[in-house]
């Protein structure tokens, strides 16, 4: 019903759309000033599609987090479990909610992305810039421009912030809660977020600070359950479970649930710009401190007098499972970071520009603790388990010089550069005698190492008619992994890898035609290497919960990529059809399997995934005057093509990859003080193995198709101040991505600027 209901409203969108395509609507946008060079649409890349957002675009958003303003974008999707999740991993194409080494995100040309660890570890550190200082957001899709690596397989956001023009004062506060109830949990969420800004400008001097703490609770993240057997006759008779199935669709007994997880955030940004004729520099300081609580398992079984089973063999209406005291254990992590970046650009010339940047990202605390059992268990002891990350963060820095007048000629240009990078990790895993208070005991085990890439690239531009042009470049990319290692202390043994390096050339080709004023063709092709990061060579864990294993020996991936653009412009927007496919030989991927009770990863290669798609744009603003509509839909078909470790798999759809996503975001001026807004996020359901063997939905492990609602209100009054409320899945589906995804939520937001 929710699929046929987002087509009718985006087709009814689309006719009024289409109907009003010849009327001048006149939208008014509040001019703003960013910092970097104006990133419009085939003016940096012309060799890849981009998505352009401003703040106008946003409006009707309930942007709780920095990630919540791309999850509109076309063939886009953000995991985030709920406000506040340290893990709002990104995927974009062919590559999926997991595969974040193959996305890219920079704020004023400082990485945000995290290329230390990936899957769920691998979010982009999306709370060191604020939603508050965005002017404007540029999405890049495909590794079809040289100046990005095979990190941009996916693509990139590009965030560029605003840069005080005066002084401005901006204090808001928000208020969310949400209400879920399933699987044997029933209860309402609260949380909230307060946030000051300042900025100013002293001449050529400019300042910008901004602190915020959010604090919000989660709905739970994991469920406890075993599968289900015939009784031997000597469990203990319990009551409370609940018959379900696991994503496989196998009878299980579900026994509790990890509980709500309390998060907390505190983050602390200051920008200094400086300006001289038309040169612009800006330095960057960012510190975040983070904690998340998950101390609120609960355990569904009740013995015959009332008391709670923590373990053993039970049974319960002729169906026997195991229970084991860890499943109910409770844990605490705190992390704090800090982020130092610079950026200049000016001409050098007439003709020529310079952009250069560095930046340098340090955890300065990342520690985990974990109880072996519940604190009401009577089998508990303070002793667990402490994880610590060690000399961890990265070093990046680069230059970029551009022309649009190469040898004199207009119809010249060229953009070439050098980058390097930098990655640093270490963690060691302890057992405490009192996890409680940080302790440790005893180390199990330690691992981690370096990777270090240096890169030059070239791109020239050839107009060689009004309407036709060509678009030929190139990068060359060195990759080096040293000084990995991992000891395990129970048995003295430690084990030091060899050092590697691989060194690789990525060609790129565009071609674009303008057959009219109003119509661009564009064919783009791309070679792109991804190299492997330190956590998919060096990071090797042995813990309570589970084993990691890693690949020292893992080769980079190697994709090819092609594109083709039709679009149509017209007054306020355009029309898009992007066609792709990518072809990725030695995909790395995490694979799992259960041995004994044990969850064992490690990452191997799969030979070749052949990823097809269609993605269909529609933006406009100003129909009918007052409408404002961005409208989008993909299909994607990924296929194991090749696995010669299991040719069983060859034909099987890739993970987490949905065949159909669509985005509808619309926003109505009711006048210059009130908009009415909102959203619809559509995805089909996918696999999460490699078997796809996991069919099930609205359980967990499951990847269901879902169809989000969000609305949104603004009312400005005349003081400086605004008001909102807003509610995110208004229907209250019950969705899994594996982990539940929020119930209802409501929002109500107050901001004053002074």
């Amino acid at each position: 019903m929710y699929r046929k209901l987002f087509w009718a409203g985006a087709l009814a969108l689309l006719s009024s759309a289409g109907a009003a395509s010849e009327s001048s609507g006149d939208s008014t946008i509040d001019e703003i000033t960013v910092f970097g060079q104006d990133p419009v649409a085939g003016d940096r890349h012309p060799a890849n599609p981009v998505s352009l957002l401003t703040p106008a675009d946003l409006v009707s958003i309930n942007a709780a987090t920095t990630e919540d303003l791309v999850k509109y974008e076309p063939n886009l999707v953000i995991r985030r479990r709920y406000i506040g999740d340290p893990n709002g991993t990104m995927g974009i194409r062919g590559s999926n909610m997991f595969q974040t080494t193959r996305s890219m995100v920079f704020a004023d040309g400082i990485p945000l992305h995290y290329f230390l660890q990936t899957q769920w570890n691998g979010a982009p550190r999306w709370s060191l810039v604020t939603a508050d200082e965005i002017g404007l957001v540029e999405v890049v899709y495909g590794p079809f421009s040289a100046e990005y690596g095979g990190n941009a397989m996916g693509g990139v956001v590009n965030i560029e912030t605003r840069i005080p023009a005066e002084r401005r004062v901006r204090i808001e506060g928000s208020m969310f809660q949400q209400s879920f109830d399933h699987q044997g949990f029933d209860d309402s969420m609260a949380g909230g977020r307060g946030f000051v800004s300042y900025g100013d400008r002293f001449g050529a001097f400019s300042i910008y600070g901004a602190y915020s703490r959010l604090e919000n609770d989660s709905q739970p993240m994991d469920y406890r359950f075993d599968s289900s057997a015939a009784p031997a006759g000597d469990e203990t008779a319990v009551s409370g479970g609940l018959l379900a199935t696991d994503e496989y669709g196998n009878p299980v007994v579900q026994y509790g649930n990890s509980g709500r997880q309390s998060s907390t955030t505190d983050q602390l940004k200051t920008k200094f710009g400086y300006e001289w004729g038309q040169w612009l520099a800006l330095a960057t300081v960012a510190y975040e401190e983070r904690r998340i609580d998950a101390l609120d398992s609960q355990n569904y079984l009740r013995d015959g007098s009332g008391s709670p089973v923590w373990n053993g063999s039970v049974a319960e209406d002729g169906i026997a499972f195991e229970v084991s005291s860890s499943d109910f254990s409770v844990s605490e992590q705190e992390r704090r970071s800090l982020l130092l970046g610079g950026r200049v650009q000016g001409p050098l010339s007439d003709r020529w520009w310079l952009e250069a940047s560095v930046s340098s990202f340090e955890i300065l605390d990342d520690e985990t603790r974990g109880s072996l059992a519940n604190p009401d268990d009577p089998a508990y002891t303070p002793a667990g388990d402490v994880s610590v990350f060690d000399d961890t963060g990265w070093s990046t820095a680069g230059f970029k010089l551009s022309n649009d007048a190469l040898f004199g000629s207009d119809r010249l240009s060229v953009d070439t550069g050098y980058g390097y990078e930098r990655y640093r990790l270490g963690i060691t895993n302890y057992r405490s005698d009192d996890y409680l208070a940080g302790e440790r005991t005893a180390a199990v085990s330690a691992s981690g190492g370096e990777t270090e890439l240096h890169a030059a690239f070239a791109q020239f531009g050839w107009q060689a008619t009004a309407r036709l042009d060509f678009q030929l470049g190139g990068r060359y990319e060195t990759w080096r992994a040293e000084d990995g290692y991992y000891y395990d202390f129970r048995r003295d043994n430690l084990q030091d890898h060899d050092d590697r390096s691989e060194s690789r050339f990525s060609p790129k080709f565009s071609a674009g035609f303008q057959p009219a004023d109003q119509w661009q063709l564009r064919y783009s092709l791309a070679r792109a290497y991804r190299f492997p990061i330190v956590e998919e060579l060096y990071q090797n864990e042995r813990r309570t919960t589970g084993t990691s294993i890693a690949n020292a020996d893992l080769e980079p991936e190697a994709g090819l990529h092609h594109n083709v653009t039709i679009e149509r412009a017209f007054e306020g927007g355009y029309l898009r059809l992007n066609l792709f496919a990518e072809t990725i030989e030695d995909a790395i991927f995490n694979q799992s399997a259960i041995v004994d009770n044990r969850t064992i990863r490690t990452f191997l290669p799969i030979d070749e995934v052949d990823t097809r798609g269609t993605e269909f744009v529609f933006n406009r603003s100003g129909i009918a005057e007052r409408l404002d509509v961005r409208f989008n839909l993909a299909y994607v078909d990924s296929e194991i093509t090749r696995n010669s470790a299991n040719p069983e798999l060859e034909g099987n759809t890739f993970p987490r990859m949905p065949r159909w996503r669509g985005h509808l975001l619309a926003t109505w001026h009711m006048s210059d003080r009130w908009d009415i807004g909102g959203g619809m996020r559509y995805a089909s359901n996918s696999y999460g193995d490699l078997s796809n063997r996991d069919t099930a939905s609205e359980v967990f492990g499951a990847h269901d198709a879902y169809m989000q609602i969000g609305l949104r209100t603004n009312y400005r009054l005349d003081n400086g101040v605004r008001l909102s409320l807003g509610v995110d899945n208004l229907t209250n589906e019950v969705t899994f991505v594996h982990h539940p995804w929020p119930g209802r939520t409501l929002f109500m937001e107050a901001a004053v600027e002074l």
